[in-house]
């Protein structure tokens, strides 16, 4: 009976049945990845539902896809779905970088509760199928949003990364060689053998993981940069103007700048430890004010995304 029900759930409103089915897997995941954490052993339990939550939510959008007739990132319902597709896809391949336990257990509640979020909180009015606004009816509306969006995870990732560093080993001094770039890390004092640079060099935990969250931030920041870009030239399409400061626009220049100056830190001032692991911290609230706060303004040329708009 149960069975029967989904099945013709899923034939009529695939969209909301798909997105309910991702959130009780995300629900399942949780525990398992906290299990694993406190073992300090990766789970491929883990790994493989994370694989098929991101197919779900891939099948998800791609139905919302057939039924609206445009690219499903049209609106905050739409978006936070994308969003979590990004996050689980990113974890995925930080994962397969570097296996550990913290990483989807940090990134899985931040999963949940977007998905959460959208399920049981939105409006249902925001869930329903809707026409594009005019200045959305652009071929600029899945390179600039979907690049925008997948900066955000990547970001996310990144800010979450960092603040993982901040609680490992942390009634220690934190001082990390930079695997990343190899700039601003590891000197070399006059006492060590040359001999000894070449040999293989045993990162801890921490090292590996501030490598993981500044490759991470580097690669939201290039899909920001791109995002920013295409952005003014869609601007200018449909408002006639690169750039107009609205709220929307200006929070996404100050994200840019705030991680432009991670960076800086990083590469051109050698900063290491936890200040730069703060910095990258803090970074995830400038994200959030960029991507929701800003649109409960309801002012600015992205105002309409919180009600039937974009949302970005």
């Amino acid at each position: 009976m149960i069975f029967d029900s989904f099945i013709k759930n899923l034939i009529y409103d695939p969209v909301s049945t798909l997105g309910i089915c991702t959130f009780y897997f995300l629900l399942i995941n949780l525990p398992i990845s906290l299990i694993a954490l406190f073992n300090k052993k990766s789970s491929s339990y883990v790994r493989s539902i994370t694989i098929l939550i991101n197919i779900l939510i891939a099948l998800q959008l791609f139905s919302r896809w057939l039924l609206s007739g445009h690219f499903p990132i049209s609106n905050l319902y739409e978006s936070l779905y994308f969003l979590v597709w990004g996050i689980s896809l990113g974890q995925l391949l930080v994962e397969k970088e570097y296996p550990n336990p913290i990483i989807p257990a940090i990134a899985i509640p931040v999963e949940l509760t977007t998905i959460a979020f959208a399920c049981f909180v939105l409006p249902e009015d925001l869930k329903l199928l809707s026409n594009l606004v005019p200045a959305l009816r652009s071929s600029w509306l899945v390179m600039h949003v979907s690049v925008v969006m997948l900066s955000y995870a990547a970001l996310i990732i990144g800010s979450l990364l960092s603040a993982s560093v901040l609680f490992i080993n942390k009634n220690q001094p934190l001082q990390l060689r930079s695997s990343s770039t190899g700039i601003g890390g590891f000197k070399i004092s006059k006492s060590y053998s040359i001999n000894n640079v070449v040999d293989p060099v045993n990162f801890s935990h921490s090292e590996e993981i501030d490598s993981l969250s500044y490759r991470s931030i580097l690669v939201g920041f290039v899909l920001l940069t791109l995002g920013l870009i295409t952005g003014a030239i869609w601007a200018n399409e449909a408002w006639g103007t690169w750039w107009s400061w609205d709220p929307k626009e200006t929070w996404a220049f100050i994200s840019w700048l705030f991680y432009a100056a991670y960076l800086h830190m990083r590469i051109s001032k050698g900063w290491q430890g936890r200040r730069p692991a703060l910095l990258a911290t803090t970074g995830f609230f400038v994200v959030l004010i960029c991507y929701v706060g800003v649109n409960f303004w309801g002012v600015g040329l992205h105002s309409y995304g919180w009600i039937f708009g974009l949302l970005y």
